[in-house]
C-alpha cells in the first residue's frame, strides 16, 4: 500500500521549516538556560514557573501543568525544588482543601528579577547581530503559532 504524500504549499513547507528551526533553537536555548541558571539541572523551567505565578498569581500544580501542557509530576518535581530553595510558598486553597496553591516569596521575587536580569543580557547579546524589525517579525509569527496551537489543544 502506498503512503499518502500531503500535498505541500509553499506556506505549509515554510511553517514546517520554522518548527524544525524552533525545536532545534529550544534545546539550545534550555542548555543556554542551564547555564546561566534560569533552568534547573534537570530541564526545568524553573524562571517560567516564577513567570506565571508572577504574572497570574498563585496556582495550583495542576493548573500550572494545564497552563505548560507538561505532565503534573514534572510541575510537581520542580515545585519541591523550589519549595526547598524558598523561592515559593503553600497556602491555603478557598476553592480546594487538598490542593494547596504556590506562591512566589519575597526571595521568588528577588530570584525572579534577577534571573530575567539574566535573560535580558542573554537577549542584548543576541540581538547585537539582528535587525530589530526582522526580531519583531519572528516574534509576531511564533506568537501566532502559539495562539493557534493553544487553541487546536484546548478543542
Amino acid at each position: 500500500m502506498a503512503k499518502r504524500v500531503t500535498k505541500r504549499t509553499e506556506a505549509g513547507q515554510a511553517i514546517e521549516d520554522l518548527i524544525i528551526e524552533i525545536v532545534a533553537t529550544f534545546f539550545l536555548l534550555r542548555a543556554e538556560g542551564m547555564r546561566i541558571g534560569v533552568v534547573s539541572p534537570s530541564g526545568e523551567g524553573y524562571w517560567s514557573v516564577l513567570r506565571l505565578l508572577k504574572l497570574n498569581g498563585p496556582q495550583t500544580v495542576p493548573q500550572l501543568a494545564r497552563y505548560r501542557y507538561v505532565p503534573r509530576q514534572s510541575v510537581q518535581k520542580l515545585a519541591n525544588e523550589m519549595l526547598k530553595d524558598g523561592v515559593i510558598e503553600l497556602v491555603n486553597n478557598p476553592a480546594h482543601k487538598r490542593s494547596k496553591l504556590l506562591r512566589l516569596t519575597s526571595r521568588g521575587d528577588i530570584v525572579f528579577q534577577e534571573m530575567s536580569d539574566r535573560i535580558a543580557k542573554l537577549a542584548e547579546t543576541l540581538a547585537k547581530q539582528q535587525d530589530a524589525a526582522q526580531l519583531q517579525n519572528a516574534a509576531d509569527v511564533v506568537k501566532k503559532l502559539h495562539e493557534q496551537l493553544r487553541e487546536m489543544l484546548d478543542q
